[in-house]
């Protein structure tokens, strides 16, 4: 029994102080983000570094491989926020515009079924439990194709936060309501409590990028 309870404990705390210090960075730079500092990309930055060798070891591949895409999105969204507005100005929060949403609608299927079929195939990405339920079977050969989604999802949601467009929080809420539960199931307790914390993060994101929007747009209003 006090075998059992420590093997929860543990589980609960992280394996290893790595998770930990990724969650705590991982969070601040989404709060950065929410308050529009340039502090959340050097953050980010880092809590992406250390995701790589965290979902590397759960079997993740393509989260695994989302960090490091992460940390290039990083650095051109670095640049954008700085120089990315008119006259290579400090840019300033928009909608997403029509073609965009297109070009996002297509890439999201597109890459959730080819590399959901090539993590199928080619690598070890579906763990099949032990003495497991017809559902539990059929959960695990889907997963792959679950974490493909989270990770179109999360792609295009970081793509659209380069640009400050004030949509990229509606794709983060999305993407955050998926990723809690799979990174329970995948015993990632601190990192699912992580995405817990990011949906409200998320929520109060949208909220301080819709007030800057409108107060951009009634200045607009004024100053025409």
């Amino acid at each position: 029994m006090s075998q059992s309870l420590y093997e929860l404990w543990t589980a609960a705390a992280g394996n290893t102080p790595l998770e930990w210090v990724a969650v705590l960075t991982g969070f601040a730079c989404v709060w950065l983000a929410a308050r529009e500092s340039l502090w959340n990309f050097p953050v980010a930055i880092f809590s992406c570094a250390l995701y790589i060798v965290i979902y590397n070891g759960a079997k993740l591949y393509s989260d695994r491989n989302l960090q490091v895409l992460f940390i290039l999105l990083s650095v051109y969204g670095w640049y954008e926020w700085l120089y990315g507005g008119r006259s290579n100005t400090e840019l300033h929060v928009t909608r997403t515009s029509r073609l965009e949403w297109i070009l996002c609608g297509l890439f999201v299927p597109f890459f959730t079924v080819g590399f959901g079929t090539y993590l199928t195939r080619y690598t070890d990405a579906v763990v099949l439990p032990a003495n497991g339920s017809a559902a539990a079977v059929q959960l695990a050969h889907f997963m792959p194709y679950i974490d493909s989604f989270t990770t179109a999802g999360s792609l295009v949601a970081q793509f659209l936060m380069m640009r400050k467009r004030l949509e990229n929080w509606w794709l983060w809420i999305l993407v955050d309501i998926i990723y809690v539960p799979v990174l329970w199931y995948k015993q990632l307790f601190p990192t699912s409590g992580l995405y817990a914390l990011y949906l409200g993060l998320a929520v109060y994101g949208f909220w301080e990028w819709r007030r800057a929007l409108r107060k951009a747009e009634s200045t607009s209003l004024i100053s025409a």
